[in-house]
């Protein structure tokens, strides 16, 4: 049961990181990654790509069609979780806020 609660969690951290990511790399601007502070657009959409790819693995080694509202309420709390925490972050970020 440990493995619903904690990879349904990871899931959805790592689907809300791996979305904006994706999709500023498709719009082709560039962002913020662990490779760099103005990463290009093709390293975004890897990135976001990767996040994305790991959200699923987790899901999936989660089991979430035993108790799948507890897997979305915990895939959906991290998500907000990790939503607000960028918020958060970027709002403070001197370049986005001139």
């Amino acid at each position: 049961m440990w493995q619903l609660y904690v990879f349904s969690f990871l899931s959805g951290a790592f689907a809300a990181n791996g979305t904006p990511h994706f999709i500023k790399g498709m719009m082709g601007l560039k962002n913020q990654t662990p490779f760099g502070k103005g990463s290009s657009a093709l390293v975004n959409v890897c990135w976001g790509w990767a996040n994305l790819v790991a959200a699923v693995i987790f899901l999936h080694f989660a089991h979430p069609h035993t108790h799948i509202y507890r897997a979305f309420a915990l895939f959906a709390v991290a998500a907000l979780l990790k939503g607000l925490g960028s918020a958060n972050q970027w709002s403070k970020h001197p370049e986005y806020n001139k």
